[in-house]
Formats: structure tokens, C-alpha cells, sequence
């Protein structure tokens, strides 16, 4: 009978349970239609829907990002936490069911007890006994299920945590690697700078020597030839550098880094943006500032249970042996069940302010959100608009280089045919190289604008965690 009372009572607290607190519902953000700087017109189709490896076709940089994503310590990091939300959510859906124990004990005591004729005697007792208790808190208001919603929103915001770690490792190795490969251009150009301003100190001191002409040529000389030496020293130290610094990236201590293509034999892919209206679901970022927003709206929900009583069922079940003589063969057995009801009457205020906290902080969170997408708009924006201006660039370079190149060519001709002093080669020269210099900068630049412009779209958002790409 008692049994059955206690059926028909969870059956009608279960019926008329309700969650207490705002159901979530995204805010509404107003989006443009188009991208600032954006060229091409809206299409489905976007560089963030390519996986790496389809983005970069360097064989050598795709080994040096599937390394990075393999042993990087940051994205350890990332998997650990993820594990640490998944194990919270566990401990908060556990509050869902009843919690169930045990205990047990066993002794032999003996005690002193006076007997006839003033004299003192002794008795021993053994016991052992056991007994399961279990308690209960019935999810009448919804509490436990607000705190599990946003517990699980933790845990959601934790991987995208980790897939902004990714991505940001990706785009961190290959701009990292086209920066390398600039050096190694800019080291080039510094060795042939150096190797021509050599050719002509040995003229010039070559001439001074024989009398045919001054000191101040060959003086003029020596310093351009230090002063490309001194050049490819700094070159050399960027470049050990860089490698160290892609070293620590893929995980491993400093080493040299393997190349690829070099920086002239690069290309860049087609970087079509697809729609403004699918940034949203594409960063990492935006989605990780949703999952803030669906956790502080549930604890605005777990705040509000907390002005309601918490209502609870506890039992306890139990069996005892005792025997008088130290042996066990008496027994009894005992068992209760109890409802339990508490509520806050007084607080002082806490209950009101931790109300007024939460809700600030559900506040705070769709701000946010909103300064997010904002960024995310401005950092597209600015790589497309990055890509326009050092497209032009790159052809006024080449142009610019084409020209100098000629000039040299002509310079050495009119030297060679007595129409023009060495030093009409040197300017052409000492004009040539940082014109080169100034090409492969932008190369790089082109190509780190292309990284730029995959990790403002969210690149391979689609991938989840397989990121390192497939091999056979």
C-alpha cells in the first residue's frame, strides 16, 4: 500500500513539473548583404568550405600543419579541457537520479557490569549490520535541468575553443612558413647583391691600383659590399629564428624546417567568400559566443529555481545481528522513507542579488556576441580589401622590377662601350635590389592575406576533429 501511495505521489509531482527561468532564443543580429571590398557577387560556394590541404598545396608546408595539429600543446590543452566539461556535464545530469549508498559495520565489544555480591563482571557483545540509503531531490522547477543546459554549453563552447585552436594554428604555421620563404628570397637577393657589389669593389680597387682612377670609387664599393654582408647576416638571423618559431608550433624544439615551392612558385587559390548569412555557423568564435549565451541564459533559469522550495525523497534500508555472548544470531531490520521540503524564507538579499548577477551576465554575453559577428565582418573585410591593394601593388612591382632589371642590362652596355662611369651601374644596381626586396614582401604578403582570409571565414568548419588529413 505504502509502495503504491509513494508511485501515484512521483507520478503527480513528474506531471506538474515545469523549468522555471527564460527559454533561450538567439537575439536578432542584422547582417549587409555583401561584404565590404567583396568583388564577386554572393555565392553559396567559400574559400571556409575547403579543407587545408586543399588551400595550401605545398607538400612541405601540408607536412608541417598536419605535424603542428598532431603534437601542438595548445590543442592538448584543448582536448583536456574539453574532457574536463564532458566530466561536469556527467556530474550535473547525475542530479537527475537518485542517489544511492551504503554502509556496514561489524565489532565485538566488552563491557565491564556489576554481578551479585559486589563483585565486577564482564559481558561481550558482537554486532554486524549493513544498510542502503538513498536520497532523491525531485526536479520540480527545473533547477537541475538549467543546470545541466548549461553545463552541456560549456562543453559545446570548449570544442569550439579547441576548433578556433586549430584553425588559428593552421593559419599561424602557413603564414609562418611564407614568412620563411620570403626570408630565403630575401637572403637570395642579399647574396647577389653582395656577389655584384664584390665584382665591383675588385674593379674599382683593381682601377685605383693602376692609376686609372680614384680611391673614392673603390671606398664607395667596399661599403656597398659590407653593407650587403651585413645584410645577409640579419637575413640569417630572421630566418633561424622563424624556423624556431614553427619548430615550437609543430611541437618539437628548434630545428631546421624543410622547404617546399619557394616564394616565386607559390600560387594563390580562388578565394570566393560565400554568404554573409553563413559567417554565423562557419567561426568558431561566433558559435563559441552563442554557447556563452545558451549557458547564461540557463543560470538566469538555475537562479530563479533557487526562490523555489527543493523537494526530495530520502530511505533507508537496513538489517543488525546482536548477540549478547559475541556470537551473531539475533537480527532486526529497519527502514524509512521520507519527503523532505525546504525552501528560503530571509535572505538578506542574496538570492535577489545572485538573480541580478546572472541576469548582467546573460546581458554581457549577447553584447559579446554581437561585438563577435562585428569583428568577424572586419577582419573579412580588411583581408579582401588587402587582397585588392596588393594585387595592384604586386603588378606596379613587377613592372617596377622589369624596368630596373632593363636599366642594369643598358648601364653595363654603356659602361662596357665607354658611354658611362661604373657608377651609373652601382646606382642602377643598389636600385634593383630593394625593388626585388620590396616584390617578394609582397608576394608574402599576398599569400598571408589568403591565410587571413580562410581563418576570417571560418576555414574548414566543416572537418570537426579530422583536421589532419587523410593519408593512402
Amino acid at each position: 500500500m505504502k509502495t503504491k501511495l509513494m508511485a501515484v505521489t512521483l507520478a503527480a509531482l513528474s506531471a506538474g513539473a515545469c523549468t522555471v527561468g527564460p527559454n533561450y532564443e538567439r537575439p536578432q543580429v542584422a547582417q549587409p548583404d555583401a561584404f565590404r571590398s567583396q568583388i564577386a557577387p554572393a555565392e553559396a560556394n567559400s574559400l571556409a568550405d575547403l579543407p587545408w590541404w586543399e588551400v595550401f598545396n605545398d607538400p612541405a608546408l601540408q607536412a608541417l600543419i598536419g605535424e603542428a595539429l598532431t603534437n601542438n600543446n595548445d590543442l592538448a590543452v584543448a582536448a583536456a579541457r574539453i574532457e574536463q566539461a564532458r566530466a561536469q556535464l556527467g556530474v550535473s545530469r547525475s542530479e537527475l537520479y537518485p542517489q544511492i549508498g551504503y554502509g556496514g559495520q561489524a565489532g565485538v565489544e566488552e563491557t565491564l557490569v556489576p554481578s551479585p555480591g559486589n563483585t565486577i563482571g564482564t559481558v561481550n557483545y558482537g554486532s554486524i549490520g549493513g544498510l542502503l540509503n538513498a536520497a532523491w531531490e525531485l526536479d520540480i522547477w527545473g533547477r537541475v535541468r538549467r543546470q545541466n543546459e548549461a553545463a552541456q554549453a560549456n562543453l559545446f563552447a570548449q570544442e569550439e575553443v579547441r576548433r578556433g585552436i586549430m584553425l588559428s594554428l593552421v593559419s599561424d604555421v602557413a603564414a609562418g612558413y611564407f614568412r620563411l620563404l620570403r626570408l630565403d628570397r630575401e637572403l637570395a637577393i642579399a647574396e647577389e647583391s653582395a656577389a655584384t657589389h664584390k665584382r665591383t669593389l675588385d674593379l674599382f680597387v683593381l682601377r685605383f691600383q693602376g692609376g686609372r682612377d680614384s680611391r673614392l670609387p673603390s671606398e664607395r664599393a667596399r661599403a656597398s659590399y659590407e653593407s650587403s654582408t651585413g645584410q645577409i647576416a640579419h637575413v640569417q638571423q630572421q630566418i633561424a629564428q622563424q624556423e624556431n618559431a614553427l619548430s615550437i608550433l609543430t611541437g618539437g624544439y628548434p630545428h631546421d624546417i624543410q622547404r617546399g615551392l619557394p616564394l616565386t612558385s607559390q600560387t594563390l587559390p580562388a578565394t570566393p567568400v560565400g554568404l554573409t548569412t553563413d559567417l554565423l555557423r562557419r567561426r568558431p568564435d561566433i558559435r563559441r559566443a552563442e554557447q556563452d549565451m545558451i549557458r547564461a541564459n540557463a543560470e538566469v533559469g538555475v537562479a530563479v529555481a533557487n526562490f523555489y522550495p527543493r523537494i526530495g525523497l530520502s530511505s533507508l534500508l537496513g538489517a543488525f545481528g546482536v548477540d549478547g555472548d559475541g556470537n551473531i544470531n539475533g537480527s532486526f531490520g529497519v527502514w524509512n522513507i521520507l519527503g523532505q521540503l525546504a525552501g528560503p524564507i530571509f535572505t538578506g538579499g542574496r538570492l535577489e542579488s545572485q538573480y541580478d548577477e546572472r541576469k548582467a551576465f546573460w546581458d554581457e554575453t549577447i553584447a559579446q556576441y554581437r561585438q563577435t559577428i562585428l569583428v568577424a565582418f572586419r577582419e573579412t573585410s580588411d583581408a579582401l580589401v588587402a587582397q585588392q591593394r596588393l594585387a595592384e601593388r604586386r603588378r606596379a612591382l613587377e613592372a617596377e622590377v622589369a624596368a630596373r632589371r632593363a636599366a642594369v642590362e643598358l648601364a653595363n652596355l654603356r659602361y662596357r662601350d665607354g658611354r658611362a662611369t661604373y657608377f651609373e651601374v652601382i646606382e642602377a644596381e643598389q636600385q634593383l635590389f630593394p625593388a626585388e626586396d620590396a616584390l617578394a614582401e609582397v608576394q608574402q604578403a599576398q599569400l598571408a592575406e589568403t591565410v587571413n582570409l580562410y581563418k576570417a571565414l571560418g576555414g574548414g568548419w566543416q572537418l570537426r576533429d579530422n583536421w589532419v588529413r587523410p593519408t593512402g
